[in-house]
């Protein structure tokens, strides 16, 4: 769970960054005005308000928010937008796949102790209403195994086999998603850097002319959405990477674990 409120922290922190406008400094000094050309000169300090300074810096463009919105609008509304949906999607589906990831996470050795513990002293009984009690995948695992203790060894290892591959497929669940936005994001901007470019082509044609200004403010403009489209790819790329770790140790966990189970029903069996 630290590792869910440290990942959380850091998505707060970035996305409140995306929106904070960076505060100009506090004071500043205006030069010295010539009233008239006899008159001695007289210098004067202004303390500027912070909130006008920091209204001033937004209007000149110089704050974090201001320049996200103007790039945004630079690169189109249209194919920006599209991009943006990737993003907040993506991150929707990962942060929900992250949160599941941790709440799947058990203490394996601990449940292992408690369902030997209670097979020693109540029975199979004792041991299902244990794994009842406890949450994540394994012990679900655990509680289908001991649902056919009564059937023998061989059907319980099947149970657990099967049930196993359901829950693998649940832990995965939502990826597919995710590496489509991965996907998705960059094409979208390469989409509308080409875009960009005909419409730059189309302004030079229009125009006669090939002007420096006008082929270098086009290509700009089309290039900005490429870059946000890959910005947001790797952004995804690292949850999805965190993801798929993540499955794989509760994968690992779920596998020994139930070799551990399948040793106990069979010495559980040996004292009878």
């Amino acid at each position: 769970m630290k590792k869910l409120f440290a990942l959380i922290a850091v998505l707060t922190i970035f996305t409140l960054g995306m929106s904070v406008n960076v505060i100009a400094q506090d004071q500043a000094e205006v030069a010295t005005e010539e009233v008239a050309e006899a008159a001695d000169t007289t210098a004067v300090d202004l303390y500027e308000d912070p909130i006008e300074e920091e209204a001033l810096a937004e209007e000149n463009g110089n704050s974090l928010h201001s320049q996200l919105k103007q790039k945004f609008i630079e690169g189109g509304p249209t194919f920006m937008s599209f991009v943006l949906i990737a993003l907040i999607l993506g991150l929707a589906l990962a942060i929900e796949r992250i949160i599941y990831l941790n709440l799947a996470t058990t203490n394996t050795k601990k449940l292992l102790a408690n369902v030997e513990d209670a097979l020693a002293s109540g029975g199979v009984e004792e041991a299902k209403e244990v794994c009842r009690n406890t949450r994540g995948p394994v012990a679900s695992i655990f509680y289908q195994g001991l649902d056919r203790y009564d059937e023998g060894t061989d059907v319980v290892e099947k149970s657990v086999v099967s049930y196993g591959s359901v829950q693998a497929g649940l832990l995965e669940k939502g990826l597919s998603w995710i590496a489509l936005f991965i996907a998705l994001a960059p094409m979208l901007g390469f989409l509308g850097t080409v875009i960009g470019m005909i419409d730059a082509f189309d302004a030079i044609e229009v125009a006669g002319d090939i002007s420096p200004s006008l082929v270098a403010g086009g290509i700009k403009v089309a290039l900005i959405t490429t870059v946000t489209g890959l910005i947001v790819a790797i952004i995804l790329q690292i949850f999805y990477n965190y993801c798929i770790s993540k499955i794989d140790s509760i994968v690992n966990s779920m596998e020994d674990a139930s070799i551990s189970l399948l040793d106990m029903i069979v010495k559980q069996d040996a004292k009878k």
